[in-house]
């Protein structure tokens, strides 16, 4: 995507659209561990269609925005200057951060909130690979009993749910699909 590639990929009916894509992500993290579809964006490689549509919706002129690895790359920088206008910052600035589990980390690298402001922390937008076999299982608000999913590093995110109310939100991605993990998540591996 070169060139007149840029102005693409955005949504045809933007307000329509954003709309949707806002209520699947605000369902996705009020019921953690459960995936809503997302769709009306086509971002360039190496970006899936949920990571671009949560981007299109979450960021604006006022956003900053960290891109790690494969994430990081002129034509996702020139589709996201485009369409949102965000602010491409480093990963203590970020109010959002998009790549892979690997590339986002250390999370220590990212705003937690303070006591004061606790919603003055980032929102970590993971891609994955696909969705592999459920190797934790969540609890807490939003989620009756509890359910079983998938983490990428079940340990390092138990630690982030002790912060809360300090901490990141995360969302994770893949092919049109996202699933959310509010820091008020609590978790434990399958097995434990």
């Amino acid at each position: 995507m070169t060139g007149a590639g840029v102005f693409q990929g955005g949504f045809d009916d933007a307000p329509r659209d954003a709309a949707h894509a806002f209520r699947a992500a605000m369902r996705a993290m009020a019921r953690p561990g459960t995936r809503e579809d997302l769709a009306g964006a086509v971002p360039p490689a190496p970006l899936s269609v949920a990571a671009g549509c949560l981007i299109l919706t979450l960021c604006d002129p006022d956003t900053g925005l960290y891109l790690a690895g494969d994430a990081d790359c002129p034509v996702v920088r020139d589709w996201v200057t485009f369409h949102t206008g965000a602010q491409l910052v480093g990963a203590e600035d970020a109010d959002f951060a998009l790549g892979s589990w690997a590339a986002l980390q250390p999370l220590a690298a990212y705003r937690i909130g303070t006591p004061e402001y606790p919603d003055q922390s980032a929102t970590l937008i993971v891609e994955l690979p696909g969705w592999p076999a459920a190797n934790a299982r969540l609890t807490g608000p939003g989620i009756e009993r509890d359910i079983q999913t998938y983490l990428p590093d079940p340990a390092a995110l138990a630690d982030n749910g002790r912060l809360y109310p300090l901490g990141i939100d995360l969302f994770f991605t893949c092919d049109t699909a996202v699933q959310a993990l509010p820091r008020s998540s609590r978790i434990t591996t399958s097995g434990g």
